[in-house]
């Protein structure tokens, strides 16, 4: 919606911009549920995962009249979510107890609530390093296709693969109460910038992203 012209390439009337926000407020209802859901998984804070959820819609807003189409609008809005969580992460200060015995309350429930219900999964799923994080929650939690995931994160379907093998891999060590092996990633680093198409001068992302 960042054109600013009405039909016709005329200066959009009041009614326009009116009719527009409905629109848009139509997709927010659409799919709030599912982006809010994302960013809980990945943030594992009922306050973050609200805070990313409204950064994502507001860059969604601000660049919707910049979607090409390429791929599905809810595969965008989910990529646009995954780099809003990013942002959070790296605002976040260091917590040297993350998982305490308090853990907040689940999420809105979603298809793949059975399996992400108990709060131990939830805290393993925590612990595992962020850039498999996303393939996870996206694949395995939200069903979305290798195909749609690679999108989101911006990313080759072989790395998708691989993100979903070794993230499993950390997830049954956590639930299985063995330390995570030292790395950048398991102290919470994000993927390096240019991993999820950062750099492209499209990308929503941009809007969010932390000085």
């Amino acid at each position: 919606m960042s054109g600013g012209e009405g039909p016709g390439g005329r200066e959009p009337t009041d009614a326009d911009l009116v009719s527009r926000f409905r629109a848009f407020d139509v997709l927010v209802s659409r799919h709030q549920r599912r982006v809010y859901n994302l960013a809980y998984r990945m943030l594992g804070r009922v306050e973050d995962a609200r805070d990313a959820a409204q950064e994502a819609f507001l860059a969604c807003y601000r660049h919707l009249g910049t979607f090409r189409g390429d791929s599905a609008f809810g595969t965008w809005l989910h990529r646009i979510t995954v780099n809003a969580c990013y942002d959070s992460l790296r605002r976040r200060p260091p917590d040297p107890s993350p998982l305490s015995d308090v853990v907040e309350p689940a999420a809105a429930r979603d298809h793949a609530d059975q399996a992400v219900a108990a709060v131990d999964v939830q805290r393993a799923l925590l612990k595992v390093p962020v850039e498999f994080r996303g393939a996870l929650v996206l694949h395995d939690i939200q069903g979305l296709p290798y195909e749609e995931v690679a999108e989101a994160l911006g990313v080759p379907i072989g790395t998708v693969r691989s993100r979903l093998h070794r993230g499993r891999l950390a997830m049954a060590r956590a639930l299985a109460g063995e330390p995570a092996p030292a790395s950048a990633a398991s102290k919470g680093a994000t993927p390096e910038q240019g991993t999820d198409d950062r750099d492209d001068p499209n990308h929503p992302s941009a809007t969010v992203r932390s000085p």
